[in-house]
Parts: C-alpha cells; structure tokens; sequence
C-alpha cells in the first residue's frame, strides 16, 4: 500500500495547497467535535508523533518522500487549526453571566446597530457584572421609538436592562448563539427597560462607521420601501431594514446570497473601477508608454476592493470575497492564471487564520464551497473546450454564456443544498433559474446605477438613477416572491446527521481538487449520504431546553402539534424547521387524542407498534404530589417545566426542569428508543457549563410497559383536583423555585 500511495502521489499532478487549508480547517473543525482539553492534547499529540515518526523514517532510509512529506504536512497543519482555535477561545471567549437578572448598568456604547425591520435598535455594551464586578461585554435591545442620536458609539450611558446568559441551541441541531456570542466576548444579552440615560455624548465612532450610518441614512431617503432597504444593503452592507417577508423570500428562491455583501458585490465594485482606471490612465501617454497599466489598474481596483470590504462592515464573505478579488487582481498584473484552488486556499487560510470559529458556521462553508464549485466546473477540461474562443456570431455567443451560465447556478445549488439543509433545515429548489435572471440584474444593472446615483447625487442630480435602480430591485424582489411561491420551491427536512453532511463535504472535496477520472470516486460518498437522507424521520417529540415548548409530529391530520399558542418566531421556526415541517402548527389541546386540563396534557401516541403514554405539564399551580405520583406511574414519559418530586417515577423517561438543565433541548424518537440531547454536542467547551454527573433517564424497577396502559387518574381530566396557591412542599416546583 505505501508503494502505491507513493506512485499515486508521485504522478497525479494535483494542486497541493488547496489540501493544506483542508488540513488546517480539519484540525479547527475536530477542536469542535472533540470534548474536552484531554482530548484536544490527545489530538496534538498524536499530530506530533506522526510527524517525528515520519521524520525519523525519511531520515532513516528516504524511502516514500511523497507520502511522508504529505503525512508530515497534514499532521502540522491538523494540529495548527486545532492550536489556532484554541487559542482564540481561550483568549477572546467571554464566560456568560450566571442567572439571569434585572440591573441597573452604567455602561459604554461600543456598537450601535439599527434595524427598522425589526422596530428595535441594538446596542454593544462594554460595562461590568453588578455580582462580581468583571469587565463584559452586553448586548441589549431598545424599541426603535426610544432610539436617538446621541446613543452613538462612544457615549457613556445608564440604563435598567433585563439580562440573559446567551442562549444554548433551544434544540438539537438548532443554531447555537452561546457559541457565536462566546467567539465575539458577548457575556449577556437582553433588553432596555425604560429610558436610557445618556452622561456623556459619544464621538459616533470612527470615520468609516459615521460613513457608513451616513451611507446608509441616505440611500434610505433616496429610496424608500423594500427597494431602498435592498439598495442600503448594496451599498453599505446594512441589512437592518429588510423586511421578514422579502429575507425568506430571497432565501427561498436561492437569492439570498445576493444580500450578503459577497463575492458578487466586491466582484462588481473590484471591476468596475480596474475597467474605468485602465480607461482612464490610458487617456495619459506618457503613463501609457513607460509603464504596464494593467499594474496600476490593479492597484485602484484593490484599494476600492479594500475600501468597500471594511465600509460594509468587513464580515467573513467579504473579506473572503476581498481577498480573492486582489489575488485574481494580482495574477492578471503578473500575466497569471486569474482562477485557481490556490487562490481560494490562500483566502480559507487567511480568514481561518484570524476567525477559525467560522469554519463551523454556515457563512463560511457556503460561500467557500460555491466558489470552489465554480473554479472545479470552468477548470475542467470539458468546460474549458466549451468555452474556449471560436468564430461564430454574437448571438451564438451569448447563448453559450447563458447555457454556462445556467450550468453554474446548478452545480452551485447542489454544491450548498446539503448545506443549506444541514444549517436551516430548508433549501429552495428552483435557486439556480432564479438566479440566471438575478445575478446578471444585481451586477450590470444595479450596482452600476446605485454607484451612478450616488456620483450624480454630488451635483444634486440623482433623482432619475435612483428610480430605475428601484425598479431594478423591484423586478429582483418580484422575481424572488414568484419563484418562492411556486409548488415545491422549498425543501424541508429534519435535523440532518453530522455524518451525513461529513460524507457530503468529503466527497464534494474529492471532486473539486482532484483532477481526471480519479476526481469521480467522490460521487461514492454524496450519493452514501443521499441515500441516507431518504431514511431519515422527523423526531416524535420535540423539547425545548426550558420544557415550555413541546412538538409533536406525524398526527393524524398532518402537521405540528405544540403544548402552548406560540407567539415567538424563533420557537415557531425551530419547531418546524427541526421537525422538517412548513405548514401551520396545531395546539395539543385542540387534538382528538389529547386530554387536556389547566396543569397537564396526558396524551397516547401509537407508535412502533404500541401505545405510548405522555403526561406534559402546562401550568404552574400547586398539584397535590400524591396524584401526581399515581399520575407518573401510569405513563411512560413526563415532560414538565417544573421540578417534579423524585417520588414521580415514569415507567421510561422524566423530562422536567431538572433533568432538562442538565440535558438542554431533547429529539425523542419513540421506535428507536433514542433521545438526542444538546449536550451531547457541546462537550466542555466553554459556551457550556459542564452538566451534574446524574443520571437522567429513570426507568421504574419491577414494573413492565404494559402497565403504562392503566386508567389514567383523575388529576388529568378534573380541573377539581388543581390547586391555586404554589406548593410549599420541598419536592414540588414551588418550593425549588430557584431565584
């Protein structure tokens, strides 16, 4: 086997740099998915063995230089991602406040981020804990009728705000912000309550944050509406002002990434000023004679490439974006190849290299993987020859373009769906004719006019470039709310394994970065990890981490049943999303099959062959402990927001306040006899406080499933039996009601 891997090695011919930011984002992603410091030294420690080991042999008979060099790489590289990621956590990560709490802060105002869609402003807060008296960083809320211009960058404020440690994934599988606020040194989170009490005025923060709120404060006043909320997010990045409807309508055509300041907006600007600055220097005969203009041209596209990446906020696409741009600049300065793998492992390096958290997050790996898609399919040898220069009329021409045009937003759909359903739970379908019309819109007409508006709005003359750039976003906007509404344009699906989408990026990479028929053997792992996403089921049961919000699936009737009426976009959204669902959610007490009073819901789920027993808790109230153990007993699961007393001893399974602080959010599947918890995902990272070492689930001793099928008691369906005051016993909910 080493004296084949050698000869492989020796006349493949491939690109060895896209592998090495493979390696070094591999070693970033294994810190996540690996437990605990032990293991993560474990991993080092391996990666340094290996490389001894290979040294050593090299040095001993030289015998395998390819394959030793490669091990040698890898093992350096896995064992830097980790290191970096480590490193970054341990240096800028916040540890969340302890409980949440009202308090009184004095604080200073280190961001300020308006978002009229939502009706609220948000502010970054530096100030200290009020218990410990620690430097941390808040985030906080406040109405946008309580927003003024002195709550600028750099004021000095007092407030009473509600805080709240950031929020674990309320789900598994659902998106986690404790991890995204523990990478940005956010401690606590929360809302404004009353008015905010400015002590000294800010400066507005630096130049390029005043020009980027003027920025946008005046695309918002050339143009109104859904068009000029779109157009502030072309050209400043803020996308605070666009609506719910017109996000998940972009999202579910496909054109979302049309949003996000990215590859095709940093493109747009970067070729825009390398064409006029080439124009331009040439009308110069003596710069034209004595120097390479291409070389200068170069230079003013980088530096308005620069100068848009930190206007619009600098977030990982556009830097990523930026990054490319001045390589392809640099490479047609010099007479280069533009488009190469190298060029995109250059990029993955440096933004790994300064945020590796991203590597994990869904920003990232789409637009990574969409570029890499592209640079394969114009790399390969068909492509090229389809491509290639030929002597035929314009019409012939543009046709071609278009056929390629359309093959590129295919190949880029398939690429990102596993993503897109991996992350989000959904993907549209009919993304890449969507976007045939959209992108050629977005960068020929758009873009040039928003920049065109704004130069002649220096002169005061604006007005008629501002209108057709609305009318342009207009027919974008149409375009996504007709493709969005077709039959079948979205596809949901439940939480995906991480397996799964393992066997999707390892194989997706096996085709991208090899070359000849051996890139073909990556089809064996996509179409592995298809296959297995026609077997996957929705979870019976559904718990939020704080056992409020429960979901049950696959009803009688269809759809999503919920214990409570849910006013919460967010829980509504992880709910359905998580259950891979997209139609209305129904109440429990609503269900033929539920019996339902003020405090408990006791449900029967015919499931596997059997009838599964289920009592939910939905009030508050004092229950006598004796109906509720004789309740417990008759049932094989209980879910419940409160402690419940030990006494209460289900014939399988007791969710209650308790055991879900320890567990978080739990999938139930009832024919498999699996529960997927959020802990299992989270290991001792510091995001997550280590759970008590107890154990969880409590199955009854002596007793078989079969008595779970007794008469349930009276507590479920006499209202009679209900307390109103809270219980002092030591056992119930009232009395272990932590403060």
């Amino acid at each position: 086997m080493p004296d084949a891997v050698e000869r492989f090695l020796g006349t493949a011919g491939f690109e060895r740099g896209p592998w090495l930011a493979v390696a070094f984002a591999a070693g970033i992603a294994l810190w996540f998915l690996l437990a605990n410091a032990w293991q993560w030294l474990a991993l080092l420690a391996t990666c340094g063995a290996l490389t001894m080991a290979s040294l050593a042999g090299f040095a001993r008979d030289g015998r395998f230089p390819y394959l030793r060099l490669a091990m040698i790489a890898l093992a350096l590289l896995i064992a830097a991602g980790c290191a970096v990621v480590w490193s970054k956590s341990e240096l800028v990560g916040a540890r969340p406040i302890e409980r949440p709490l009202v308090t009184e802060l004095s604080a200073l105002v280190l961001d300020r981020e308006p978002r009229p869609a939502e009706d609220r402003v948000r502010l970054l807060l530096a100030t200290r804990e009020p218990e410990t008296g620690r430097a941390i960083r808040v985030r906080v809320s406040l109405p946008l009728a309580e927003d003024r211009q002195d709550l600028s960058s750099g004021a000095r404020i007092r407030l009473r705000a509600r805080l709240m440690p950031p929020a674990p994934p309320m789900l598994p599988g659902a998106y986690d912000f404790a991890r995204t606020a523990w990478f940005s040194g956010i401690a606590a989170t929360g809302s404004v309550l009353g008015t905010v009490t400015v002590i000294e005025r800010g400066s507005g923060g630096g130049w390029l944050e005043r020009a980027q709120a003027r920025l946008s404060a005046h695309v918002r006043s050339r143009l109104d509406g859904s068009a000029g909320a779109i157009a502030t997010a072309f050209a400043s990045g803020d996308r605070g002002a666009i609506s719910k409807a017109d996000d998940e309508a972009m999202r579910d055509a496909g054109l979302s990434h049309l949003l996000s300041i990215s590859g095709l907006h940093v493109s747009a600007v970067v070729a825009a000023v390398y064409l006029i600055a080439l124009r331009l220097f040439a009308l110069w005969p003596w710069l034209a004679l004595r120097v390479r203009l291409p070389l200068f041209a170069a230079g003013a596209g980088a530096g308005a490439g620069i100068f848009y990446t930190l206007l619009t906020g600098a977030e990982v696409p556009t830097v990523r974006s930026c990054i490319g741009a001045v390589l392809v600049l640099v490479a047609l300065a010099l007479g280069r190849e533009p488009l190469s793998m190298r060029m995109v492992a250059v990029a993955a390096f440096f933004v790994l290299l300064f945020w590796p958290e991203a590597v994990v997050g869904p920003s990232f790996q789409m637009s990574f993987v969409a570029v890499i898609a592209i640079v394969a399919l114009h790399g390969a040898a068909p492509v090229r020859a389809f491509l290639a220069p030929r002597e035929e009329g314009w019409y012939t021409r543009l046709a071609r373009n278009l056929a390629m045009l359309l093959v590129t937003g295919v190949v880029i759909e398939l690429a990102i769906m596993p993503l897109g359903l991996f992350h989000f739970h959904r993907a549209g379908v009919y993304g890449a004719l969507a976007n045939v019309v959209a992108i050629p819109l977005t960068t020929v007409v758009t873009m040039p006019l928003i920049f065109l508006a704004l130069v002649l709005d220096l002169a005061g003359l604006g007005a008629p470039a501002w209108w057709l750039t609305g009318q342009s976003i207009d027919v974008m906007l149409a375009l996504a709310h007709w493709v969005a509404a077709q039959p079948g344009a979205v596809t949901t699906m439940p939480a995906m394994g991480r397996g799964a989408i393992a066997l999707f990026v390892a194989g997706g990479l096996w085709l991208a970065l090899w070359r000849g028929h051996l890139r073909l053997w990556g089809l064996a792992p996509v179409l592995v990890a298809t296959v297995s996403l026609a077997f996957l089921r929705p979870p019976d049961i559904l718990v939020s981490g704080d056992g409020r919000h429960v979901g049950i699936t696959g009803v009688d009737g269809g759809g999503l049943l919920v214990l409570r009426e849910q006013k919460s976009e967010f829980v509504r959204d992880n709910l359905t999303e998580l259950s891979g669902m997209d139609g209305e959610l129904r109440l429990l007490e609503q269900w033929p099959g539920a019996r339902c009073n003020r405090d408990f819901c006791a449900v029967t789920l015919p499931r596997a062959g059997r009838e599964w027993h289920l009592l939910i808790g939905r009030g508050r109230d004092r229950v006598a402990e004796r109906q509720l153990v004789a309740a417990c007993d008759r049932v094989d699961i209980v879910i419940s927001d409160r402690w419940l007393p030990r006494s209460c001893r289900p014939a399988w399974l007791k969710a209650d306040r308790r055991t879900l602080e320890r567990t978080g959010g739990l999938a139930i599947d009832l024919a498999e006899r699996r529960v997927t918890t959020v802990v299992e995902t989270q290991g001792e990272h510091g995001w997550w406080r280590k759970p008590e070492d107890r154990p969880w689930v409590r199955p009854a001793s002596g007793r078989g499933e079969t008595q779970a099928a007794k008469a349930l008691p009276a507590i479920l369906v006499a209202p009679e039996n209900v307390g109103t005051q809270p219980s002092s016993r030591p056992e119930t909910e009232g009395a272990s009601r932590r403060p």
